[in-house]
């Protein structure tokens, strides 16, 4: 947001006191005097209007995280362990999921308190592929790619899923990549052809893959080029 909208949206000053505000160069973004009403502030950012801080700002934080079956991709569940409960951090609750998984469903998951970093992840628009391990209770025929590359129709939401790369690895074994996250969207394409999925593990989301070091309930921080990744 430009820093004038972000003062002029404050109760306390209208848009002639924040042109002299700026003017008068007594506004500062994480510490530097702005005078530019095109500056941007961002949701991290540190805003102060003399020595009187007008949005305190916090430090952006980015994890990847090993899901382990048997936890519920929430912040909050009275019944079962959280993907939340797996990360030890401070002011956590701060933290979402960029990218859920469900219940026994493994591999790589985003945690961050960035919204727009997590949209850019997981928006259809962005096409950014989310790439999976796919283990079947039936074998796995070549109609399976020719089908999954044209779409499938889902008669809950009325609509085509995107085009995905299945590429078979066995009989009953697959990998695919898809660039959607469609309610249970794995599990209900190879249910097209009454093919019971029996394990799902995520690779990858976008360029990021799943750290071999990390075993399943780990967690590490991303470092500055994984996060400019997105």
């Amino acid at each position: 947001m430009r820093v004038d909208r972000f003062l002029s949206n404050l109760p306390r000053f209208n848009r002639k006191q924040v042109r002299l505000l700026l003017v008068e160069k007594r506004v500062r973004v994480d510490g530097t005097i702005v005078s530019d009403p095109h500056a941007e502030v961002l949701e991290f950012s540190r805003v102060e209007v003399d020595d009187e801080v007008l949005q305190l700002g916090k430090p952006a934080r980015y994890f990847m995280l090993h899901k382990p079956p048997g936890c519920v991709s929430a912040t909050r569940d009275p019944q079962h362990p959280t993907v939340l409960d797996l990360i030890h951090e401070p002011d956590k609750n701060d933290l979402h999921i960029a990218g859920r998984l469900d219940f026994n469903t493994t591999g790589l998951m985003l945690i961050t308190n960035d919204g727009s970093w997590s949209r850019r992840l997981t928006q259809p628009q962005t096409k950014l592929p989310k790439v999976y391990y796919v283990e079947t209770e039936q074998d796995i025929t070549a109609d399976y790619a020719i089908t999954f590359a044209k779409g499938l129709y889902f008669a809950f939401e009325d609509l085509i899923t995107q085009p995905a790369e299945l590429v078979v690895l066995g009989a009953k074994s697959a990998r695919l990549s898809i660039v959607e996250g469609r309610y249970h969207q794995v599990k209900r394409m190879f249910g097209h052809f009454d093919n019971k999925v029996l394990r799902l593990h995520r690779e990858r989301m976008g360029p990021l893959l799943l750290d071999d070091a990390l075993k399943p309930g780990e967690y590490r921080p991303l470092s500055v080029e994984e996060i400019r990744l997105i």
